[in-house]
C-alpha cells in the first residue's frame, strides 16, 4: 500500500529574506530582494540588477564550525545548508551526535553549478604552480555533490544522500524524488531542496544571452515583472530552499506539525523536438507533465484553487498561461489564481523550484495568495485567456484546498508537483 507523504518542516535563503519567519513576512507584504550590485556595473554587465541573500557573518558561526568556515568560499553551500538545517530544526528533528546514523531520513539536495568562486581560486593556485595551498575542502566545495554531503554529514543520514541537476526544474525535481522514494517505502524522511551559486560567473552568460532587463540598472524597484505587459527579461538570483517530507505515519507518531500534503507530480521532457529546444519548451510536454500531474494526484482539474508558475518575466509567459489552460481545459474567469515569486527574488535558477514550493506552501498554511510584484499593466496575450482578477497584484486573503507547482528548466526539462491542505 503506497505511502501518503506530508511536509513537516521547511527552510529557506532567499533574496527577499532568510529564515521562514521572515519570509512569510516578506510575501505578504510583497517585499522585494531585487538590487542594484556595482560589481556587475564595474564588469560592464547590461543587467547590474540581481537577487542575492543576505548573510551576516555572525550567522555562519551558527551553521558551521569554524574548521567548516575556513577557506569557504561556495555561497550554494551556505544558502544550502542554512535552508537544510533550518528545515531539519523546524520539522522537530534532533540531528544524531552518536556513532549510528539515522538510516530512515535521507537527502536530495539539487544544484546547477557549485563552487564557482571556489573553482577560480583553485585555477589562479594551479596555474602559479602552489597546487598545495588548494586546502582540503576544495574537492568537497566544487563537486556537484558537496550540497549533499555536507548536509548528509552534519545531519547524520543514513538513507539515500544525492544531488540532483536540471537547470531551473532542480528543486522542484528534488522534492518529486523524495516523495517517490516515501512513497516506496524506502525512507521514512527525506530532505529535499536546491540551491545556486551567486555571482557574474553565474549570471555572466545569461547576460550575454540578452535575456536579461538591461534599463531598470537605476530603478531596481520598478523592473517589470511576471506576466507584465512590460517585462523584458528574468533578473538573475541565487539562493536556497528545502523541505522535510515525511511518510504521515512517521509525522503522526512523533506529532510534527503538518504544513501540507503532496499528492502526487509528473516529471518529463520535451526532448527538445516541435517547439522545443535548448531554452524553451515544447509545448505539448508541458501540457502532458501538468496532466499527468493531476491524474498522479488522483484529482480533477477543476479542484486546483492556485497554481504557481515557473513565470519569469519573459516573452514565455503568455505561451506558459496558454498551456495551462488547454491542460485544465479553464479559462477566463473559471481560471485558478496563478502567480510568481520572481518578481520578488528574481529568478534564482537551480534554486528557484524549491524556494518556490517553499512559498506555494507557506500560503496554503497561512490562508493567502501573494502579489506578482510590478504587474500592474497585465500583458495583452495572457488577459485574452484568463480574467484579470485571476492574477493578484497584492495581497489576497484566501483558503487554498489545492496548488499546483510548476517549474520548466532549460534542456526542455518540466516538473509539476501538486501540493493539497492536510486533512486527517
Amino acid at each position: 500500500m503506497s505511502k501518503r507523504v506530508v511536509i513537516t518542516g521547511m527552510g529557506v535563503a532567499s533574496p527577499n529574506a532568510v529564515g521562514l519567519r521572515d519570509f512569510n513576512h516578506a510575501l505578504k507584504n510583497m517585499n522585494s530582494g531585487i538590487r542594484f550590485f556595482p560589481e556587475l556595473e564595474r564588469l560592464n554587465f547590461s543587467c547590474q540588477i540581481a537577487g542575492k541573500p543576505e548573510i551576516p557573518e555572525d550567522l555562519l558561526t551558527e551553521y558551521f564550525t569554524p574548521l567548516q568556515l575556513r577557506g569557504l568560499n561556495s555561497s550554494g553551500i551556505v544558502y544550502g545548508v542554512i535552508a537544510g538545517i533550518d528545515a531539519w530544526k523546524d520539522a522537530g528533528l534532533s540531528i544524531i551526535d552518536g556513532n549510528n546514523p539515522d538510516w530512515d531520513s535521507g537527502i536530495i539536495f539539487g544544484t546547477g553549478i557549485l563552487g564557482v568562486d571556489k573553482f577560480r581560486e583553485a585555477i589562479h593556485l594551479i596555474d602559479a604552480g602552489k597546487t598545495r595551498r588548494l586546502g582540503s575542502s576544495s574537492v568537497i566545495q566544487t563537486m556537484a555533490s558537496g550540497i549533499s554531503a555536507y548536509l548528509g554529514g552534519m545531519l547524520g543520514c543514513g538513507n539515500q544522500v544525492t544531488t540532483n541537476s536540471s537547470a531551473c526544474t532542480t528543486g522542484t525535481e528534488a522534492l518529486l524524488m523524495g516523495f517517490e522514494r516515501i512513497k516506496a517505502g524506502k525512507a521514512s524522511r527525506m530532505l529535499v531542496g536546491s540551491c545556486s551559486d551567486h555571482g557574474p560567473y553565474i549570471w555572466g552568460g545569461f547576460d550575454a544571452m540578452r535575456i536579461l532587463p538591461a534599463n531598470f540598472n537605476k530603478e531596481p524597484e520598478h523592473v517589470p515583472g511576471p506576466m507584465s505587459a512590460k517585462a523584458s527579461g528574468f533578473v538573475p538570483g541565487s539562493g536556497a530552499g528545502a523541505l522535510i517530507l515525511e511518510e504521515l505515519d512517521s509525522a503522526i507518531a512523533r506529532g510534527a506539525r503538518i504544513y501540507a500534503e503532496i499528492l502526487g507530480g509528473e516529471i518529463n521532457s520535451g526532448g527538445q523536438r516541435e517547439n522545443g529546444s535548448m531554452t524553451a519548451a515544447n509545448n505539448e510536454a508541458v501540457v502532458r507533465c501538468i496532466t499527468k500531474a493531476i491524474e498522479n494526484s488522483g484529482i480533477h482539474s477543476t479542484d486546483i484553487d492556485a497554481i504557481n508558475g515557473h513565470l519569469t518575466a519573459t516573452s514565455r509567459d503568455s505561451v506558459e498561461i496558454l498551456n495551462w489552460t488547454i491542460a485544465l481545459n479553464r479559462k477566463d474567469s473559471n481560471f485558478p489564481y496563478i502567480n510568481s515569486l520572481k518578481g520578488l527574488t528574481g529568478h534564482c535558477l537551480s534554486a528557484s523550484g524549491s524556494i518556490e514550493c517553499v512559498a506555494s506552501v507557506l500560503q496554503i498554511w497561512n490562508n493567502y495568495i501573494f502579489g506578482s510584484l510590478n504587474c500592474e499593466e497585465i500583458h495583452p496575450e495572457i488577459l485574452e485567456l484568463v480574467d484579470e482578477d485571476k492574477i493578484p497584484r497584492n495581497l489576497l486573503e484566501e483558503k487554498i484546498n489545492i496548488l499546483a507547482k510548476a517549474s520548466f528548466g532549460f534542456g526542455d526539462v518540466n516538473a509539476v508537483a501538486i501540493f493539497k491542505r492536510y486533512t486527517a
